[in-house]
């Protein structure tokens, strides 16, 4: 790209960049205001994890790049909410999804163990009762993850109403990757 292209860029405000300055010269650069994701590398990477195929992908996939990015591993589990059906098994149902956290945990504190010669990972492991999609929003904003990376749906129906990756990728806030 040539200097000529690059002064005639326009920037946020309105002014071309590289103006302002004496005969030419570029001006200053301007830092963004706030809270800026991904400045210095990642530092948090986020893992939808509910026990699917594609979630484990996921979470392997977001492990490596966790590892060579040397940022933090953040693996999250939503426990889902009861519906109105299964509102009269409340107990049941609570205590089933919490076990489910445990074996996911427990899965993961295994596969660290087995592989602790061959790397490392900062992780931690999380989990939230609520909607999929509302938990990981959540959960990346409190976070203020630099990537979210889920596994591809593999329910038919949300090709039609929407899968969490969709969702996620719709809200625009944070890079996210889907695995098949």
């Amino acid at each position: 790209m040539s200097n000529e292209s690059d002064a005639e860029a326009v920037g946020g405000a309105g002014e071309p960049v590289g103006a302002g300055g004496p005969a030419g010269e570029p001006g200053a650069a301007v830092a963004p205001a706030g809270f800026e994701l991904g400045t210095d590398g990642p530092k948090v990477i986020l893992a939808g994890l509910d026990g699917s195929d594609s979630s484990w992908r996921a979470t392997a996939y977001a492990a490596g790049l966790a590892r060579r990015q040397n940022a933090t591993l953040a693996v999250a589990y939503v426990q889902p909410v009861l519906g109105a059906a299964t509102a009269l098994a409340g107990a049941a149902v609570e205590e089933t999804t919490q076990e489910i956290a445990d074996e996911l945990l427990a899965a993961l504190r295994e596969a660290e163990h087995r592989l602790r010669d061959v790397w490392r990972v900062e992780w931690r492991f999380l989990t939230v009762r609520g909607d999929p999609f509302t938990g990981l929003a959540r959960m990346a904003d409190d976070l203020r993850a630099d990537a979210v990376v889920v596994g591809a749906s593999e329910q038919a129906g949300h090709r039609v109403i929407g899968s969490v990756a969709v969702r996620l990728v719709k809200a625009g806030r944070w890079p996210v990757t889907v695995v098949p």
